[in-house]
């Protein structure tokens, strides 16, 4: 049942002697399991008073008590960098089960809508996690509370499905993406650790950047590690999610889990499941009509959506230049083939080579090379000789002509004599040798 303020401020005098409420504050809200209500003292100093509402709620609450016992040692060890509740005092109800006061943890809830990528809170939370799932699973077992090895959770997760479907409020294209899910036993390949189990903006408390506290443990237990991550992956800003999951792996013994968030998907789906049978469990028809619409419109949303743990490799292509603006698989430039200019005059490494009609041309030009070709500083014997029409003074290569005055070689490694002897047959002032020569010149 649900109390008023004042009665939770009633229970909570009598559970801490000497306790002298003068004012109700925030926290107060009531979920389906535990109400709970902030309280103020006469020296300013500020407390919570928590109490079951049925009695599995009032079970849970018992172990809850008896691992927070467990958990102080921890913390007043190392063991973990967050607080959590320590109780102060309980007092029994009349209905039974018994509530508890514990001082109130400094912090505020987290915003999940501030969250960012990169280093920051992001990296706090996932490492406050991790940290969690770090304990000794012992810590959980002497507690009393339940234990699960991953084929034992995912048996747990399939029972839910089944008692879910005979509802009659879950469409078929849900059952058979979880079912589909549970079914691949690649996807439940992990280690079990201990969980929080029930991890909510309002039980995580953040402060100067950093988690500060954990509350409301009462559905603690060992299990499937992507439980604690189920609420991120589905409200929490899709770049904050990887700052998360890194930081989170990163502080993890065990390294990667290949599924984990496939995992966590999974889940977060499973939440409406579990909010439907707590409708039909305690015949609350207005919680059975809330979860079928969220499941319908779940439906429709995952419909085409690719199954849980569906990954589509990633192929690169190795292929020679393409044509611009066309499919590199359908039409690629081979050797030999004609192509675009820009593209072959890329491939040798120029923008626009000689012969070519610029970037507009359809293939390269049939025009011939008429650029000269520069040779650089190369040693004299080894210049091209200066070459003229035939009869020139130039067409003599240089040293020639003074080699023929003297009676040297023509130039053609033939000796000829000198030009005072040669015998001038036609008049014209040369000798006869010196039309041979310009003949050869000329060739």
């Amino acid at each position: 049942m649900v109390r008023s303020a004042l009665a939770l401020a009633a229970l909570a005098t009598s559970a801490v002697p000497g306790l002298d409420v003068v004012a109700t504050r925030p926290p107060q809200r009531a979920t389906t399991d535990f109400q709970t209500t902030g309280l103020l003292d006469g020296g300013g100093r500020h407390w919570v008073v928590r109490v079951p509402l049925h009695p599995a709620a009032g079970a849970a609450l018992e172990g809850e008590v008896a691992l927070l016992a467990n958990l102080a040692h921890v913390v007043d060890a190392g063991g973990l960098p967050f607080e959590v509740p320590r109780p102060a005092g309980f007092a029994a109800l009349p209905e039974g089960g018994r509530a508890m006061v514990y001082r109130e943890l400094v912090g505020r809830p987290v915003d999940l809508g501030r969250l960012t990528g990169g280093p920051g809170l992001s990296a706090e939370l996932g490492r406050a996690i991790a940290a969690f799932h770090e304990l000794d699973p012992a810590v959980v077992a002497d507690s009393g509370l339940p234990v699960y090895d991953a084929e034992a959770y995912r048996k747990r997760c399939l029972a839910e499905v089944d008692e879910a479907a005979r509802t009659g409020h879950v469409p078929s294209v849900l059952l058979n993406r979880w079912e589909r899910t549970l079914e691949d036993v690649a996807l439940w390949r992990f280690g079990a650790t201990p969980v929080h189990g029930d991890l909510a903006p309002e039980h995580v408390l953040v402060l100067d950047g950093r988690v500060s506290a954990l509350l409301s443990l009462a559905d603690v237990h060992v299990g499937d590690p992507a439980e604690d991550l189920a609420w991120l992956t589905a409200a929490a800003p899709e770049d904050s999610v990887d700052a998360i999951v890194e930081a989170y792996t990163l502080a993890r013994t065990e390294g990667a889990d290949a599924h984990l968030l496939d995992r966590a998907l999974l889940v977060s789906e499973l939440a409406l499941a579990r909010w439907l049978l707590h409708g039909v469990r305690h015949g609350e028809q207005a919680v059975v009509e809330d979860a079928a619409a969220m499941l319908g419109t779940l439906a429709a949303d995952v419909e085409d959506a690719p199954p849980i743990g569906a990954h589509e490799p990633v192929v690169v292509q190795d292929y020679a230049v393409a044509w611009p603006d066309a499919d590199p698989a359908v039409e690629v430039w081979e050797p030999g083939d004609e192509g675009p200019a820009e593209a072959l005059e890329e491939q040798a490494g120029r923008a626009d080579g000689p012969g070519v009609a610029g970037p507009a041309a359809g293939k390269l030009s049939d025009t011939a090379v008429t650029e000269p070709l520069n040779l650089g500083d190369l040693p004299d014997f080894l210049q091209p000789a200066e070459q003229e029409r035939p009869g020139s003074a130039a067409a003599v290569p240089a040293g020639a002509e003074s080699e023929d005055r003297a009676g040297g070689t023509d130039g053609h490694g033939e000796t000829v004599a000198d030009g005072d002897d040669a015998p001038d047959e036609d008049g014209d002032g040369r000798a006869d040798d010196s039309a041979e020569a310009d003949e050869h010149s000329a060739t």
